[in-house]
């Protein structure tokens, strides 16, 4: 029967996982519940504070500029502090420069705190990847990889609606509210999650420097990535800031945009589970030149779009590319950082969907005001070919899942030693991260959080 089949299916893809990925799962559907800032933040300076459109988009691109600040320092703090420490001081500080904003009142003030939310909330990204790759099995990543990344967006879609209502009352109460349920992620990690920062030996240290910013920078391979990484992400962003300029200026209405960018979120939601069980083993180089072309040529599509039903289409077309390319990119970072760098080639890797989020803008109205809507999306479909070309040769002699990797991730099949000075403060924990035998487990960016067209910041 098609019900027993499906609840096998899910059962599949969420067996087997370490009990660690739960919780830091948990941590992130959370708090993506309880976003409000980002999606709601030119909204409440222009209608609530009544301030002028320019402002409120200055605004919001110093928030965004905060968290590409804070990508390469993040990622350097949870190599040298650690995960939890890192994560921990960046969802106390996102918690606590949340509730400041939602009661400042000088516009000076307004702009330099949402600059330093932007800071906070972005600088748990590299921390919760890099512990992602730390507890789980090298051949259950991207299942799990896949699976954050649906709870993201399922956290974004609840969180969208509920915030609209909780606007109409009141922002305040909006700001405060996020602020406590990031708290409450930071009193789960802090309960929940010891240090999965795997220990190295002194022969390991003397066998393998220690990584720098310098040695991220100088691999060649992962920064051709990364440079592909930002095109893919610039075409994705134009779902959030092209897509709903041109329909506005085709003569659709801003409920027009909501219900075609709605199929964004239900077709991630409903798909990303299924999709991963059928691509987890597959060459990820295909499926990167694949996602890549679908992408760039599904927003393409958009210049043909002359119907609220077309323009939804074409948001099918591209949301099943992106369904594909975020857990399979963010594997693919993995699998190219060595185990005691993860941090900062997560920072350097978040960092391009954070520079991509402050071009996209820039580059969407450029083209729409001086060479009109199609061309932009012709744009988009050549930064797709482009990217594919690229993965095509970049992604060549990739070394299987797990080759390479140190002791501590090979040990317990992808289950890491813990730091001796964490280990004191969660003996009584540790046995949670035991491995545990059976099918493979879930995928996936983060991540990013996600970026692009529902808004949510992706890696």
């Amino acid at each position: 029967m098609p019900f027993t089949a499906m609840r096998r299916a899910v059962t599949e893809s969420v067996s087997g996982l370490p009990r660690a990925f739960w919780w830091l799962w948990t941590s992130t559907l959370v708090n993506r519940l309880g976003a409000f800032v980002a999606t709601f933040m030119a909204l409440y300076l222009t209608l609530e504070r009544g301030y002028s459109a320019s402002y409120a988009g200055l605004v919001v691109a110093l928030h965004g500029l905060g968290g590409v600040v804070s990508s390469l320092g993040a990622g350097v703090m949870t190599d040298r502090l650690g995960r939890r420490p890192t994560l921990l001081i960046a969802q106390a500080s996102t918690a606590g420069s949340v509730a400041l904003l939602g009661f400042m009142e000088h516009p000076v003030a307004i702009a330099a705190v949402a600059f330093l939310v932007g800071m906070a909330s972005n600088a748990s990204r590299p921390a919760v990847q890099a512990m992602m790759a730390d507890i789980v099995r090298p051949e259950d990543r991207v299942r799990a990889f896949s699976l954050n990344y649906w709870a993201i967006n399922l956290g974004f879609a609840i969180s969208s609606a509920g915030a609209g209502f909780i606007a109409s009352y009141s922002y305040r109460a909006g700001f405060l509210i996020e602020a406590a349920m990031t708290l409450v992620c930071a009193i789960l990690v802090f309960v929940k999650l010891p240090e999965s920062r795997p220990v190295r030996t002194a022969l390991e240290k003397a066998a393998d420097p220690e990584v720098g910013l310098g040695t991220v920078f100088r691999d060649g391979r992962f920064m051709g990535v990364v440079g592909l990484s930002f095109l893919v992400a610039l075409i994705f962003q134009q779902g959030s800031v092209g897509l709903p300029v041109a329909m506005g200026e085709a003569g659709f209405t801003s409920a027009d945009y909501g219900l075609a960018i709605a199929v964004n979120g239900v077709l991630i939601v409903a798909l990303q589970i299924p999709v991963t069980r059928f691509i987890e083993h597959r060459d990820p180089r295909r499926l990167l030149v694949l996602s890549s072309v679908v992408a760039g040529y599904g927003f393409g599509l958009t210049a043909l779009a002359g119907s609220l039903g077309v323009f939804a289409l074409t948001v099918c077309v591209w949301t099943l590319a992106e369904i594909v390319n975020a857990p399979t990119q963010t594997g693919l970072v993995v699998r190219l950082s060595p185990t005691h760098g993860r941090g900062r080639y997560q920072g350097m890797y978040t960092m391009s969907w954070s520079v991509a989020g402050l071009v996209a803008p820039l580059m969407s109205g450029f083209m729409i005001d001086r060479f009109g809507a199609e061309w932009l999306w012709a744009a988009c479909a050549v930064l797709g070919t482009v990217a594919a070309v690229g993965y095509w040769g970049l992604v060549r002699g990739l070394p299987d899942e797990g080759e390479g990797e140190g002791e501590g991730d090979r040990e317990g099949e992808g289950v890491p030693t813990v730091d001796a000075g964490a280990a004191q403060q969660v003996a009584p924990r540790v046995d949670s991260l035991a491995p545990r035998t059976g099918s493979a487990a879930p995928r996936t960016g983060s991540a990013a959080p996600r970026t692009g067209s529902a808004a949510v910041p992706r890696p």
